[in-house]
């Protein structure tokens, strides 16, 4: 019995740990939504009433759309690069059984662990050595660099739950390895790669750090927010405009993790 009461109280507190853990972690974000409709320039209570004129504001901005614009084609490019990468490094990793293939695929997680003010001091010294400088191609680059981690831990995770002998049958009939990987593996993985591909897209569009040291003229979304803040009567329509952000980051979030887990249970149903 004793045991038992121990249990539960433990279960408790673990219960109230997780709840002031979330509420720390969540109440400030949920805050921005609610004050974006708040009329009032002040992020403050009591609300002053409701209002749609800061997103209404959104519309028509010529900076903003610039910005936006930019975000968009990094993110898409930056999202491919990042997720062919992860591909090739993910797969070579698990089927390729090289000592250098695996140090590339460790290599390639490296930049997870790396604070992103590093990230973003050595490669603005990288760009300005081969003559890039700051630039969209530079910032590409960056991003391909700080989403290359997410793609190949969900392509090697994805790859890894393939059964082994889908692999070996292809061969034994007469593929090659690239046959394989083309017929057989990529179209099984596909889920896993549109949903990295979201992912690092995500990771693309929301970047900050990286973009402010390679950023040239032509600023992303991130650094536009950033540069807004510096003006108190910009705050509410930052604020509509981070609801707007915060919105779509969930829906491709949960829609990649749809993806992925489908594509998970997809192999655990058919595992021959």
């Amino acid at each position: 019995m004793s045991a038992r009461t121990d249990t539960n109280a433990g279960g408790r507190w673990l219960g109230l740990y997780v709840l002031g853990y979330l509420v720390f972690l969540y109440l400030p974000v949920l805050l921005i939504p609610l004050f974006s409709f708040n009329n009032s320039i002040q992020a403050a209570f009591p609300l002053q009433g409701f209002t749609l004129d800061w997103y209404r504001t959104l519309y028509g901005n010529p900076a903003l759309s610039g910005a936006l614009a930019n975000s968009l084609v990094i993110g898409a490019v930056a999202a491919c690069g990042a997720t062919l990468c992860g591909i090739t490094v993910s797969y070579m990793d698990l089927y390729g059984r090289s000592p250098l293939a695996a140090t590339i695929s460790a290599i390639a997680r490296l930049p997870i662990l790396i604070p992103g003010v590093i990230v973003g001091i050595s490669l603005l010294i990288l760009v300005n050595l081969i003559g890039l400088g700051p630039s969209r191609v530079s910032i590409v680059l960056g991003h391909i660099l700080v989403a290359l981690p997410t793609t190949v831990v969900v392509m090697r995770s994805r790859f890894a739950a393939i059964p082994k002998t889908i692999r070996e049958a292809a061969l034994d009939l007469g593929a090659s390895d690239w046959t394989t990987f083309r017929r057989v593996m990529l179209p099984l993985s596909l889920p896993a790669v549109l949903s990295a591909f979201m992912l690092s897209f995500l990771i693309s569009f929301d970047e900050f750090i990286v973009v402010f040291f390679l950023a040239g003229t032509e600023p992303t979304l991130p650094l536009y927010i950033w540069s807004q803040l510096r003006f108190p009567r910009s705050l509410p329509t930052v604020m509509a405009l981070g609801t707007v952000i915060l919105a779509v980051s969930f829906i491709i979030a949960g829609s990649a993790e749809i993806l992925r887990h489908r594509g998970v249970g997809a192999a655990r149903r058919n595992p021959a």
